[in-house]
């Protein structure tokens, strides 16, 4: 089907028809009203239909953790999950659904750490962060260390787009030696955050420094632009790495 296309279209054609070979996506804002990510049920239903649609058989859900913006806990993102799990099965959407949290690295952030609080992760206890896009924060290192030395293996969100390691590649890469796992946004590979965030995607699966894709949706335009992704060499080149999504 995909040579038909080629033959069909030539170059314009999808280089592949699904992310199937994903099968899992572990980054999105997709559970109702607690983030900046869908507002309501009924998006988060139409947003879980397109990701089946687009041949994920799992969605592990990751609401923003943020001290100042977004206080959620455990108990609050796992009620979100069962009301969703429920209106998918009522609307007849077969496809399974799970959460853990994108934690942003802040005092907050740290102060979970030390007390020894339950952190959601995924998988082999994987636990995806973030930090600010402009300014490295001067407890970077730190908090990786302590995220390893308390059994977490850290996730570094769409490492791509901050800002502050471009020109500096090096600096960068060199995190991924320090235990820092790499999960750039599917998104990106179209140019839709930032040129420099292309490149330093593309940067990333050329030196072969992926672990996780993520789509970190938070609405239908996300969703939009992941069909483009299907157009992408680079996401037949990621798709060649060694990921680890459909181990989850």
């Amino acid at each position: 089907m995909i040579q038909f296309f080629k033959n069909l279209f030539g170059d314009s054609a999808p280089l592949e028809e699904s992310f199937s070979a994903l099968g899992v996506d572990m980054h999105s804002h997709i559970l109702p009203g607690i983030d900046d990510g869908s507002e309501s049920l009924e998006r988060s239903l139409e947003l879980v239909q397109a990701m089946k649609d687009f041949g994920y058989r799992k969605l592990i859900m990751t609401p923003h953790i943020m001290s100042d913006f977004y206080k959620n806990t455990p108990e609050i993102i796992r009620g979100k999950l069962d009301l969703l799990r429920q209106a998918v099965q009522e609307a007849g959407i077969e496809i399974e659904l799970g959460c853990a949290a994108e934690y942003y690295l802040d005092e907050g952030f740290l102060e979970k750490l030390e007390n020894n609080e339950e952190l959601l992760t995924f998988g082999d206890k994987y636990l995806l962060f973030e930090t600010s896009f402009l300014n490295e924060p001067l407890n970077l290192r730190e908090a990786i260390f302590m995220m390893r030395s308390k059994g977490y293996k850290p996730v570094l969100a769409h490492p791509e787009r901050y800002t502050y390691f471009y020109g500096k590649f090096d600096a960068l890469a060199a995190l991924r030696e320090q235990g820092v796992l790499f999960q750039p946004n599917l998104n990106s590979l179209t140019g839709y955050y930032s040129p420099g965030a292309k490149d330093y995607a593309e940067r990333l699966i050329e030196e072969g420094l992926v672990d996780f894709l993520g789509s970190d949706t938070h609405g239908l335009k996300h969703t939009a632009s992941l069909q483009k992704v299907l157009s992408s060499k680079y996401l037949s080149k990621a798709l060649a790495l060694p990921l680890r999504n459909n181990l989850l």
